[in-house]
């Protein structure tokens, strides 16, 4: 891998390894290009502060855009760094955390919906489930979500953790791989995930992207060092790009311009 956007800090409370680590990792491994998308923080309503344990505090957003803007600048002859985030589309704060967060020169969203509804009000989509209105609320709600124009592409597509009925769910994930190739949003083959061996990557799902035709890419999901250097992984990630015929992209970043933030109305985007 010559290049990854999908990485957290330990400000979302489950990462390890400060940033420097992370880039110093990434040059050593030859990579060209990598980007920050921690977990954004939200803006939970004033009648219920939900102290999320697996996203960072809004007051720490300046800090972190600090950290990595400056690591940017130091390391810039040796390594693109891009300034992210990872979002979940809950529909009663998005906005309203949009507001917050245009104060920071965020150059990309990436999509990677946890939870169902607003989190406070929701579930968690790693719970099993048999049940297919959550399968159905869950591609309803990124399906919707994506339609913001605000993503650049969608984190870990097969992670609610489904274990109904296959027609259910080829049904579904049917409906969210065309939504994606319509809209040229591509879907990320999680090493995260393969590597530990959770739900994710589902299999019966990627036979779905590569015979709808949907782009791909490879995002490691890094919550520490040693999560960069694993070839391993990523040859089984190209096992199954090879065994589904997908459409890989291999440089995510080729449509972010360093420097040019989201809130500009580029790269697909709309404010």
């Amino acid at each position: 891998m010559k290049v990854n956007l999908h990485a957290h800090t330990s400000r979302c409370n489950h990462a390890f390894g400060s940033e420097r680590e992370y880039v110093e990792e990434a040059i050593r491994c030859n990579m060209t290009d990598f980007g920050f998308s921690d977990h954004t923080p939200m803006i939970y309503p004033e009648d219920f502060p939900y102290p999320s344990s697996v996203k960072m505090k809004m007051s720490e957003m300046e800090d972190y855009t600090e950290t990595i803007l400056n690591l940017r600048e130091e390391y810039k002859d040796r390594i693109n760094i891009y300034l992210g985030l990872e979002v979940e589309y809950y529909p009663k704060l998005f906005y309203k955390t949009l507001r917050e967060l245009e104060k920071y020169p965020l150059e990309y969203f990436i999509m990677g919906q946890h939870h169902l509804e607003n989190e406070y009000d929701g579930v968690w989509v790693g719970i099993k489930t048999d049940d297919e209105k959550r399968l159905k609320r869950y591609v309803d709600q990124v399906c919707e979500g994506l339609s913001t124009g605000y993503f650049l592409y969608l984190a870990h597509p097969d992670i609610l953790n489904f274990v109904g009925d296959d027609k259910a769910y080829i049904r579904e994930m049917t409906r969210l791989c065309e939504y994606t190739k319509e809209n040229d949003i591509p879907l990320e083959i999680n090493l995260l995930g393969l590597a530990d061996k959770r739900n994710y990557p589902n299999e019966l799902f990627w036979e779905l992207a590569g015979k709808i035709g949907n782009d791909v890419i490879i995002g490691l999901d890094v919550h520490r060092v040693s999560m960069i250097d694993v070839k391993e992984t990523e040859n089984k990630a190209l096992d199954m790009v090879e065994k589904y015929n997908l459409k890989l992209i291999r440089n995510p970043a080729e449509k972010l311009v360093m420097g040019k933030t989201m809130w500009e109305e580029k790269n697909g985007y709309s404010k």
